[in-house]
């Protein structure tokens, strides 16, 4: 026969054994009802994005049809990348890029346009590059190169559950959430992009042209617009 202590010790091992398994079927279940949540909420992306390019190209051909231009609205979001080191750099302009987060070259955040950030990024503008992210291009970035702040740590976004705990109380739960709220500049965009540690990139290919030049004048620095993305 058993002794009692035994019996008694591998009872309580069966009933957490028990209980255990009875949690992991209640978290796959749960797991699942939240990827069906997941997956129509990535859907309704896609099909509000589709919108917003055919919407686009509508008002495009509807201004070519009267013979006028198309302007397309300003953008409300521009992904900033600082190119120079701290060499020669004033205070005010070291203040303004540890304001912006930039704190090491190859550095890159994105910033919401208004007059105090347009007024930051041009009194630094010989210091960084910046222009408007397409959306293949952002997915891009946040799902290669996207890492999160968990505790004041750089954390890589490899589990939508960091995101949830994080930003669940925006209702992000998602990685596909967090690029619909920064790339549509939402209302919770602040919160979003304070959790986006800022993207460490490397180098680009053959190295920079010429840093102390405007990139109008064929140099590096200064605003690239929709040609940031070739960058």
């Amino acid at each position: 026969s058993v002794p009692h202590s035994v019996a008694k010790k591998q009872a309580t091992q069966q009933k957490i054994a028990a209980s255990r398994a009875t949690a992991r079927a209640e978290q796959v279940k749960a797991n699942l009802a939240k990827r069906k949540v997941i997956l129509k909420r990535a859907a309704a992306y896609q099909k509000e994005y589709a919108n917003l390019e055919k919407e686009a190209v509508r008002l495009d051909r509807q201004a070519k049809k009267n013979g006028n231009f198309y302007v397309k609205p300003e953008a409300k979001i521009v992904f900033v990348v600082r190119i120079r080191g701290i060499n020669g750099m004033n205070p005010k302009s070291k203040t303004i890029l540890n304001l912006l987060r930039l704190n090491q070259i190859h550095n890159g955040v994105f910033v919401r346009m208004n007059k105090a950030t347009l007024n930051m990024i041009r009194k630094v503008e010989p210091y960084v590059t910046y222009g408007y992210l397409n959306l293949k291009t952002m997915k891009d970035l946040i799902y290669k190169r996207g890492h999160g702040k968990v505790n004041k740590q750089r954390k890589p976004l490899v589990d939508n559950a960091m995101i949830e705990e994080a930003l669940g109380q925006y209702g992000i739960q998602c990685i596909e959430d967090l690029i619909h709220e920064i790339y549509t500049c939402g209302p919770n965009f602040k919160a979003a992009n304070n959790f986006l540690w800022p993207f460490k990139l490397s180098s680009p290919v053959g190295g920079l042209v010429k840093k102390g030049i405007h990139f109008q004048e064929g140099g590096d620095y200064g605003n690239r617009e929709e040609m940031l993305n070739a960058f």
